[in-house]
């Protein structure tokens, strides 16, 4: 029986129904805030069947007990799905396990049919403990003690099908499998000029299938809550045949597993296969990707937003009161968003029935603006020839990078070449930046010329970090006269918004600067105004994580600490998220500073806690944290004041963070951005009223920015955006990675869902 000798709180974490990459960092951030709130942590094994055996399937943990798992998939804890516990026996055996614990607050990570049950649990949580009374299981100062089950969810599934969440724990990761196993198919079905049928999961929700065809640049996809109009076979047969003619020598289509027809009957890879038999007479390849999706390292994403949705939920818990409703701590418009459980719950059942009532236009609506758009997108830059839905103005536009390299360029510009030409425009490549359009290397970009971009990494188009002079201003204006150019979209970062700022500011002087000017956000730095998220980064952070994973291991056999030194200038961002996704110990960033005394307290904090047993310290620091105390002075620092306890070693992780193919995040936000980009151009073109402007994504939707106001937004001096929202999570690494944190937990800005 629960002791009345500890009054703490004891807040329970389970996981069940189908496991998610991504689960470990909620259950790890859930137990060690909840140890900074002065309560006790429980963690119930084997999901709802741990809480209806109970014994040694509940129990109290430990700091250390939820160590080293955060890059690990699945979930450390185990789940399961309970038939018991859809029983009352098995619920009130649920309450009595839990009561007698002093149990009364649970945090409960998974799918719609785990937070139903946990709902369910809680409306009867008071009928239960009076039937455990009666039965004399419990005592009545037990049942006084615990009245009621404070609920708080987490949904952890691959599927995304969450109606009001943005990305559920777990589907980044398996976006991740997805578009790998894309990018591999796709050399070998143009080896041999095939067709591969792609299967993937999602239930009744078309996010993984849509999101993966766009970021894996597949012909066709076939989703839940759009169903193929009658006719399907021979407009399927025909895109394909188009495709060949036109040159392609692979096709790639994607099936989700919840796809049917307009009369509800299942459309299925096999299907499809015999479709393209009857049709085309090809034999095309099934790949039934199956729980590979399920498995394996949880990305970037996948660490750092499961940290910060424990963490809120555990303060949820802590915090809850007589009043509080069971809520769902979820992720919307990149903010933590709170839900009412059974709204949430309802919302996203409801989406069956529109399915099988034949509401489409419901369905596809509850999956968020930004679904509706990307299947247009998909629509058009899917073709294998070109479109033409615009009027046709015949423009001449332009693209063009500047700034460092950043992942997702080529991308973003296949995006807008199949995009622009999609509205009548004639695109434009420019080679090697401001540098190669004054020398006049420009070409003509068309929708073939683009159809391989789509996942490659670098740039095509090649980038320069240099800008024009002011003394080249007149040659930049006579080349912009003589190739016609009528509008310009840079891709790029700091450099090239810096430079088209400046251009603006000399329209006056040479009128060849008056035409429309639009910059997309592509750095890994993240420093880019109006832009919580630039493409590129969220690669980088990936890059990072991957490496930081490597080096933690490889410390594994030695006691030693690293100094690992990260990208992004001045701005921390990549060294934060960085240090979140990898579990580090310490983060030393420019937009906090570094002094003396601080270094000195971390010092003396890493060689205590080697002197406690520990194996490995993690420290990230951002390349410009401080002109004076670099990565080689405080690793010296380390070393010195560790008097040969364990080895310091510095890790500069350099330019492989630039490198590599851009994440499926990068590819679709490229798409995203772009898109609004040809947009805001084709505005002005229309309207004639020509102007700088800058797109971003600020609180989960794309926005256009006057770029004559830029100096508004971000310090030009030091490149730092003002305001960022990333700073806000500085609290919680620590809070999730020292144990003797003793700073007063911050609540994240919440939102109502």
């Amino acid at each position: 029986m629960s002791s009345n000798a500890d009054s703490r709180q004891r807040i329970a974490v389970l996981t069940s129904g189908g496991d998610a990459p991504g689960m470990n960092a909620v259950v790890r951030a859930v137990v060690r805030t909840t140890i900074h709130a002065g309560a006790v942590p429980y963690a119930i094994y084997e999901g709802w069947k741990g809480a209806v055996e109970g014994g040694d399937l509940i129990r109290e943990t430990g700091w250390s007990d939820v160590s080293n798992i955060l890059n690990q998939g699945g979930t450390r804890i185990g789940t399961a799905r309970s038939e018991a516990f859809r029983t009352r026996e098995g619920m009130r055996a649920a309450v009595r396990n839990l009561a007698a614990l002093g149990i009364d607050r649970v945090v409960a990570i998974g799918g719609d049919g785990t937070l139903t049950g946990a709902a369910e649990l809680r409306s009867l949580w008071p009928e239960l403990l009076a039937e455990l009374v009666e039965r004399g299981e419990i005592t009545p100062e037990v049942a006084a003690a615990h009245p009621r089950l404070h609920l708080v969810g987490v949904v952890g599934s691959i599927d995304n099908d969450l109606v009001g969440s943005d990305m559920t724990v777990g589907t980044d990761s398996a976006l991740h499998r997805i578009v790998d196993a894309i990018d591999a198919i796709s050399s070998t079905a143009a080896s041999h000029q095939r067709t591969f049928i792609i299967e993937v999961m999602g239930r009744r929700c078309g996010y993984l299938a849509l999101m993966s065809a766009i970021a894996g640049g597949c012909d066709y996809v076939f989703i839940p809550e759009l169903p193929p109009a009658p006719g399907w076979e021979e407009q399927l047969c025909e895109k394909l045949r188009t495709g060949r003619a036109a040159g392609r020598r692979d096709s790639i289509i994607v099936v989700a597993e919840g796809a049917q027809d307009r009369a509800g009957l299942p459309i299925t890879a096999t299907q499809v296969r015999d479709v393209l038999a009857d049709g085309l007479g090809e034999e095309a390849r099934i790949t039934a990707l199956g729980h590979v999706q399920r498995g394996g390292t949880p990305s970037a994403y996948d660490r750092w937003m499961p940290t910060l949705l424990g963490y809120t939920a555990a303060l949820e818990a802590v915090r809850a009161d007589d009043e509080a409703e069971p809520c769902i701590i979820a992720t919307n418009r990149n903010r933590i968003t709170r839900r009412p459980l059974h709204q949430a719950v309802a919302d996203t059942r409801a989406v069956k029935g529109y399915l099988k009532d034949g509401d489409y236009d419901a369905a596809v609506d509850s999956r968020g603006v930004g679904y509706r758009q990307m299947i247009d997108i998909f629509e058009t830059i899917s073709s294998p020839v070109p479109t033409r839905h615009g009027a046709g103005s015949g423009a001449r536009v332009a693209i063009m990078h500047a700034g460092g390299l950043a992942p997702g360029m080529n991308t973003a510009a296949r995006a807008a070449v199949r995009l622009g030409v999609d509205r009548g425009f004639t695109m434009l490549g420019v080679n090697g930046g401001f540098p190669g359009l004054i020398d006049g290397d420009v070409h003509e970009l068309t929708w073939g010329d683009v159809d391989s971009w789509v996942g490659a990494g670098g740039a095509a188009l090649g980038t320069r970090r240099t800008g024009p002079a002011v003394e080249q201003y007149y040659a930049l204006g006579r080349a912009i006269e003589e190739h016609r150019i009528d509008a310009i979209l840079m891709i790029g970062g700091f450099a090239g918004y810096e430079s088209i700022w400046r251009l603006l500011r000399e329209r006056d002087r040479f009128p060849a600067f008056n035409i429309p000017f639009v910059c997309v956000p592509a750095s890994i730095d993240n420093n880019l105004p109006g832009s919580e998220l630039s493409i590129g980064a969220d690669t980088a952070l990936n890059n990072n994580t991957e490496v930081l994973d490597r080096i933690k291991q490889s410390a594994s056999a030695s006691r030693r600490c690293f100094v690992a030194e990260t990208m992004g200038r001045k701005c921390g961002f990549l060294a934060l998220m960085s240090g979140i996704s990898s579990g580090a110990e310490q983060v030393y960033l420019y937009e906090r500073g570094i002094t003396l005394a601080q270094l000195s307290a971390d010092t003396q904090r890493m060689v205590e806690s080697f002197k406690a047993g520990r194996e490995l310290y993690l420290v990230v620091r951002c390349e410009q944290a401080s002109e004076y105390y670099t990565t080689d002075l405080l690793t010296r620092v380390f070393q010195e004041e560790g008097h040969g306890l364990f080895d310091v070693r510095p890790a500069i992780l350099g330019h492989m963070q630039q490198g590599g193919n851009p994440s499926p995040f990068d590819r679709t936000l490229a798409v995203r951005l772009t898109t609004y980009a040809i947009d805001e151009l084709e505005r002005q073109l229309h309207t004639g009223r020509h102007r700088g402007a800058h797109v971003g994504m600020a609180d989960g939707t794309v926005q256009t920015y006057p770029l004559s106001h830029m100096d508004e937004q971000i310090d030009m001096a030091t490149r730092l955006p003002y305001d960022p929202w990333w700073l806000n999570l500085y609290s919680v690494l620590y809070t999730v990675a020292d144990k003797n944190y003793t700073e007063p937990l911050q609540p994240l800005d919440i939102f109502e869902g």
